[in-house]
């Protein structure tokens, strides 16, 4: 059962990932987050990067299609997808192959590290729209080298996906977690 914290950054992904703002998921939405990828430099059109994130985006759309989408209509809700908190931890090597992938994409110059710009790229594609992030790649880069490493950033992604302690860093992995709309 997913806590409030949870509920709200699930909230906040299912509101990136819902592309067309019609309050459900479903492939299209993805079809769309995959396109976002697409954008970014590193993937280039035809490339073994793009096959990749095509397959790991589309690929979560079939884990929520199979296993979330209780009345089997081609969509997920809210309430849907917060089923799937309790299915991640048992996911977590398909999680962490996503970060290789999501890493690979980012990783703009391909020095095998994430900068600060590179960071805000990753939170932008992924919320399809600017977010601020202020203070944000401080709270990530815990050894203050002022860049990610690939071991970082798979380590701050599981977290985001698994954890459900507002102060692990990896919370804030894909910006800051919005506190409890009511």
């Amino acid at each position: 059962m997913a806590s409030q914290f949870q509920h709200d950054k699930f909230l906040d992904m299912f509101q990136a990932f819902d592309a067309d703002g019609n309050g459900y998921l479903d492939e299209r939405d993805f079809q769309a987050l995959a396109e976002r990828w697409r954008a970014l430099p590193r993937v280039r059109p035809g490339s073994e990067l793009a096959g990749r994130v095509d397959t790991v985006v589309l690929g979560w759309w079939d884990h929520l299609a199979t296993h979330v989408d209780t009345d089997h209509d081609g969509r997920v809700d809210m309430d849907e997808l917060l089923t799937m908190v309790d299915m991640l931890h048992t996911m977590r090597e398909v999680v962490a192959a996503t970060a290789e992938t999501i890493f690979d994409a980012v990783d703009e110059n391909g020095d095998g590290r994430i900068s600060p710009e590179e960071h805000q790229r990753l939170v932008d594609t992924w919320h399809g729209r600017g977010v601020d992030t202020a203070g944000v790649f401080e709270q990530l880069d815990q050894d203050g080298d002022g860049y990610l490493s690939r071991t970082e950033f798979t380590a701050l992604w599981i977290e985001f996906w698994i954890s459900d302690d507002p102060a692990d860093p990896g919370n804030q992995l894909c910006g800051p977690v919005p506190t409890t709309r009511t």
